[in-house]
């Protein structure tokens, strides 16, 4: 059998529905699904409600800072500027905080289960979070520039962008995905049985993690792939592990099932090795070990009383 080495064939993509368009570092697309207009909405108003609150909250402590202030402080400008203060806490100071300190996150993002990141993936820093806030305020919600052109502005480039952003997020470099994957986890497929033999004396040494992720990847979405495409894909990364394994298999067969078998080999030597290396640290430090789990005893039953013999006979 030959076997041509080129480029590392493009593993699918992680679903049907990812469209993010983040890729991770051994250059596998993520599943991870962008957020669109429904979610992000419903998402805006859950932290409404909370805005709301806190806009109470806050009122109700600044009236009362007003009230401690003596007759001739207070004055319309000082009226203006505690409602500009208020304005800012609640629409620029409550994403902002929230994002930096909930991973990207508000009230309303956790509830609805998305997530703001950098347009490559990465976590949101406060300047982008601030300057979402400062645009968002501006001329999306609330809208202080021309409300009615700004939201119908908003909505239009939300619909029209290929990963659902908004102004906000265009200025800040900024995305809004899901957190919660559309996908079913499938488990690895076992190995065939006669392959069994063969792939216990590969050598795996020059198998890295990035072309063991792409042939996971192919192996999982394989009954989502047409025939062609799963032909093409299984033959190219078929190659490339052949070209970095030995012994060739024995028998031809398909080549998912050598794909399987290399996985499945794969995952059973690092559960060899994780098992050794465990052992080798109870011994070592045997104060780290579990402590193992107390037997369970059955219950003593206590002795049947003896029957009492006849009552002895006085004369």
């Amino acid at each position: 059998m030959v076997f041509t080495v080129g480029v590392r064939a493009q593993p699918p993509p992680a679903s049907r529905w990812a469209d993010a368009g983040l890729v991770s570092g051994e250059a596998v697309e993520l599943d991870v699904r962008v957020a669109r207009l429904g979610s992000r909405v419903l998402a805006l108003l859950v932290d409404l409600v909370v805005q709301i609150g806190l806009a109470l909250v806050l009122g109700a402590a600044l009236s009362m800072l007003v009230l401690a202030l003596p007759p001739d402080v207070l004055d319309a400008a000082l009226a203006g500027g505690l409602q500009v203060v208020l304005v800012v806490l609640v629409f620029v100071g409550y994403p902002v905080v929230m994002e930096r300190f909930a991973g990207g996150r508000t009230v309303g993002k956790l509830a609805v289960g998305l997530r703001v990141v950098r347009a490559d993936g990465g976590p949101v820093g406060v300047g982008q979070s601030v300057t979402r806030a400062l645009v968002g305020v501006a001329v999306e919600w609330p809208g202080l520039v021309l409300p009615l052109l700004s939201w119908a502005a908003t909505v239009t480039v939300m619909l029209t962008d290929a990963r659902g952003r908004r102004l906000g997020d265009l200025v800040a470099g900024t995305l809004v995905v899901h957190t919660r994957g559309a996908g079913v986890w499938r488990p690895l497929p076992p190995a065939v049985p006669p392959l069994l033999a063969w792939s216990a004396t590969l050598d795996l040494t020059r198998v890295d993690d990035g072309l063991a992720l792409a042939v996971r990847q192919y192996v999982d979405r394989l009954p989502q792939l047409a025939a062609p495409e799963a032909v093409r894909l299984g033959r190219e990364l078929w190659a490339e592990v052949a070209a970095v394994t030995s012994p060739p298999p024995p028998w031809r067969a398909p080549e998912w099932a050598y794909l399987s078998a290399v996985l499945a080999e794969r995952r059973r030597r690092a559960a060899y090795r994780s098992g050794r290396a465990r052992a080798v640290t109870d011994a070592l430090w045997p104060e780290l070990a579990p402590a193992p789990a107390a037997p369970v005893r059955a219950p003593l039953r206590r002795a049947a009383p003896e029957p009492a013999g006849p009552a002895p006979v006085r004369r």
